[in-house]
């Protein structure tokens, strides 16, 4: 952009108004009830759906297939997600995800009346739609705010998350037997009334709203030509996020998709395998009533690195002991270094991309990372099965090094592009 269109700068930024930064605020609080709500319905069917499909599959090598396909219906439509949200807005695309959702519980109540599993793996599927459109709510409220608040943005979404916590389990036990004649119907019933609730909430209080006020630096880049996917790939602050997100999230579901496994071979209870995972998913959502208020005062790198360091940690506690209170102290440092990782991970995605790159940057880190937890859900049991519990352990390690590497990259040049500005 030439000198002489810089005065009018300021009059070319998007008119984001007081009324506009009182409905992000909204919106926030919005989309951390939808993203509890979503969390909720997702832990109730995972739960119970390995258990469902062995009930109803015709050969019970086909028990997980139902299982499987929420992973893979999320992955296949996470891309797509990014492009109809740009097309549709915020709004709309949230809600159809949701409703989505909520047909496919609806779905799977009938099935498991009727005895029917191939659309039993419909209704999963289903859910696995809901599931891709509800991972973008945290970048949603992210890029309605300015750079300064996205941290605390993210945050508050992923808090809505402590809910299900709490919740989930509870409301799986409690709704699984509603129905006497259909054993898990009422628990389905329960996964497509949550949906249901979050379509209500997003057509009836949250609203699209204007991009948040840029200074003028920020809207010059805003207006040059949207960059190549491998130039926006390059980018240290990309990598970065792309390392947090999607070794983060491997990390994660590899070590809680193997635990209770591991806990019962270890001769802890089933119920004591369910209670790990429960104080894994406090870890995993509570942090982030503070982690943007740690950022803030840390930084990003430093936060980032905690986490990686508290994943660490739980490989460590995890071989070392296979007592219950390890477990316990395994999974919840797992859960809380995902959290500090994740969030710094989307709030550098946030800084990652230009207005018009949104969708392609999104969507490749979405889709990318989604495809890597479904590989490391579908290896974690086999690999439990062939190698042992600390084999998975170390396993994890050789990856969170290469984390450690690339933050640090990003850590430097940020460094030095900081440093030469101000010189």
């Amino acid at each position: 952009m030439t000198q002489s269109h810089q005065p009018h700068l300021p009059y070319r930024q998007p008119e984001a108004t007081d009324a506009d930064g009182k409905t992000a605020q909204r919106n926030t609080r919005i989309l951390a009830l939808c993203q509890g709500l979503f969390t909720c319905a997702i832990s109730i069917d995972l739960t119970l759906t390995a258990l469902t499909g062995y009930q109803l599959a015709p050969d019970k090598a086909l028990a997980t297939l139902p299982f499987a396909l929420i992973t893979v219906a999320g992955a296949l439509v996470t891309w797509f997600a990014a492009f109809l949200i740009q097309r549709l807005g915020r709004r709309r695309s949230f809600a159809l995800g949701a409703f989505v959702g909520a047909v496919g519980g609806v779905i799977s109540v009938w099935s498991v009346f009727h005895g029917q599993f191939w659309s039993f793996c419909v209704g999963t599927a289903a859910v696995g739609v809901f599931q891709a459109f509800a991972q973008y709510y945290r970048l949603a409220a992210a890029d309605a705010v300015a750079p300064m608040f996205k941290s605390r943005a993210i945050s508050t979404v992923l808090a809505g998350g402590v809910i299900a916590a709490v919740l989930g389990p509870a409301l799986a036990a409690w709704s699984k037997d509603l129905f006497p004649a259909a054993l898990f119907a009422g628990a389905y019933l329960m996964v497509a009334a949550l949906a249901a609730l979050s379509v209500v909430l997003l057509l009836a209080f949250y609203r699209d709203t204007a991009a948040a006020p840029v200074d003028a630096g920020a809207l010059a880049s805003a207006l040059t030509p949207a960059r190549s996917t491998a130039e926006i790939v390059r980018q240290p602050v990309f990598l970065a996020a792309l390392a947090n997100n999607v070794v983060g999230s491997i990390v994660m579901m590899f070590i809680m998709t193997a635990a209770p496994l591991a806990a019962v071979a270890c001769h802890h209870s089933i119920e004591e395998g369910a209670t790990i995972i429960q104080w894994h998913l406090v870890g995993m959502y509570a942090p982030s009533f503070f982690a943007a208020s740690l950022i803030k005062r840390c930084g990003l790198g430093p936060v980032v690195l905690a986490g990686v360091a508290l994943n660490l940690m739980c490989a460590v506690v995890a071989m070392s002991d296979s007592s219950l209170p390890a477990f316990y102290v395994a999974l919840f440092c797992l859960g809380v270094g995902w959290n500090f990782m994740f969030v710094g991970g989307t709030t550098l995605l946030a800084q990652s991309y230009r207005p018009s790159e949104r969708a392609r940057a999104q969507g490749l880190s979405e889709f990318l990372r989604y495809a890597a937890t479904a590989l490391a859900t579908l290896v974690a049991g086999p690999l439990l099965a062939h190698y042992g519990w600390s084999a998975l352990n170390v396993a994890i390690v050789p990856l969170l090094l290469l984390c450690v590497a690339i933050n640090v990259y990003w850590m430097m040049v940020s460094s030095r592009n900081t440093a030469s500005t101000l010189n």
